[in-house]
């Protein structure tokens, strides 16, 4: 509870500030209990927010603490504007536990002669990045360019983008240049990357989309051409547009196999499948919501993607769900809320019913709301209960 006390002072004080214009923000608090707990110390949860904004010349600086109920768990301080024609942002991460230092990021931008440059400054605990960058276009070329200085070097699948810690020694050697490009050629539009570490040159592609195949408009190939010291590859991706009905989505997958040539051989387009079936509708203030997957989650390059729809983050412990939920105040006004079922194949309950969602909010006056939600998982009994209060000034 002491980081309750705390939340509790600090906006008090706050509130007798509010007479300075200048001033704003937002004290957001959250309260869960979970019945299945053996004691009422395990079974209260809670975490406040204290956000505070100071807007002065054009700049907004910013204050966010965090606690729960072990205490002061975060802070971070943010400042954004601009000089002239630069534009500043920054922010800075403590951790109230350790007394550390977190993270130190500032970016500053100018715009010259239809040209943008910009520089990122990254200070995290013994490292250091620098990244010098700039980009422009005309009506038929764009043209990104970033220049890496520093030990934190870049890891990851392309769609996972990631820095990491390097050598412990806090310096600004040239790590990297990154160069990002498109342009129209023939009838088609490229793009591509030209990339180099410290080692030196690493790769060049280009990228292709929507190569059409003839009498099959909901069929179009994307190719990459990528070109390194040791090989040239040529890769095929087919991508399908299978179009929508007025209110039911069809979850259709295709097994493609090769396109990447010449060892992995000719691109293969074999079965299709139906993996799911979706509605959506509305009425009268109301949306329902329903769909039915029996496909996996799938990976692709690199990447995670978890089950569509409402189905979505829930670990793929769910085939189906049904959710009602208002859309605006033609419904009820200040009032809103919703409520989703959630089914399994394995419960061995009624209709196969396995977990309860609901959520609703209420705007008590205009700079307070209140919201509350509900959790039943019917297959192991355990229950959640969450308050949310939300006071703006």
């Amino acid at each position: 509870m002491r980081g309750f006390v705390i939340g509790v002072a600090v906006a008090v004080l706050l509130g007798g500030l509010v007479g300075a214009q200048q001033l704003s923000g937002e004290w957001e608090l959250e309260l869960t209990v979970d019945p299945s707990q053996a004691s009422f110390a395990a079974a209260l949860d809670f975490t406040t927010d204290i956000t505070v904004n100071y807007e002065v010349g054009g700049w907004t600086f910013s204050s966010v603490s965090k606690f729960n109920d072990g205490g002061w768990y975060d802070q971070d301080f943010s400042a954004s504007g601009a000089l002239g024609a630069w534009t500043f942002a920054s922010a800075v991460d403590f951790n109230p536990v350790t007394g550390t230092f977190g993270v130190l990021d500032i970016d500053t931008g100018i715009a010259l002669g239809g040209m943008t440059f910009d520089v990122d400054f990254t200070l995290t605990d013994k490292d250091v990045l620098l990244v010098l960058g700039g980009s422009g276009s005309t009506s038929l070329v764009d043209i990104t360019v970033a220049v890496y200085f520093g030990d934190i070097r870049y890891t990851g699948a392309p769609c996972l983008e990631t820095w990491v810690g390097g050598d412990d020694i806090c310096n600004l050697d040239w790590s990297g240049l990154r160069v990002d490009f498109g342009f129209p050629f023939c009838c088609a539009d490229i793009s591509g990357r030209l990339y180099f570490d410290c080692d030196g040159f690493q790769y060049i592609y280009f990228d292709v989309a929507g190569i059409a195949i003839p009498n099959l408009p909901w069929v179009t190939i994307g190719g990459r051409l990528m070109f390194q010291t040791d090989s040239k590859t040529l890769t095929l991706s087919p991508a399908f547009d299978f179009g929508a009905d007025v209110c039911f989505d069809l979850y259709i997958d295709q097994v493609d196999a090769g396109g990447v040539g010449p060892a992995g051989g000719v691109l293969d387009l074999s079965n299709f499948l139906i993996e799911g079936i979706g509605l959506q509708c509305e009425i009268g203030g109301i949306a329902f919501t329903a769909i039915s997957y029996w496909g996996a989650a799938r990976f692709w390059n690199g990447c995670f993607y978890d089950l569509p729809g409402i189905l979505a983050w829930k670990g793929g412990a769910y085939w189906e769900a049904y959710k009602i939920a208002t859309t605006d105040d033609a419904c009820c006004g200040p009032f809103a809320f919703d409520i989703t079922v959630y089914f399994d194949d394995a419960t061995g309950t009624l209709f196969d019913i396995a977990l309860f969602e609901a959520s609703m909010t209420l705007q008590v006056a205009a700079q307070f709301t209140f919201g509350m939600g509900l959790e039943y998982n019917v297959a192991t009994g355990a229950q959640l209960w969450e308050l949310d209060f939300t006071v703006t000034w």
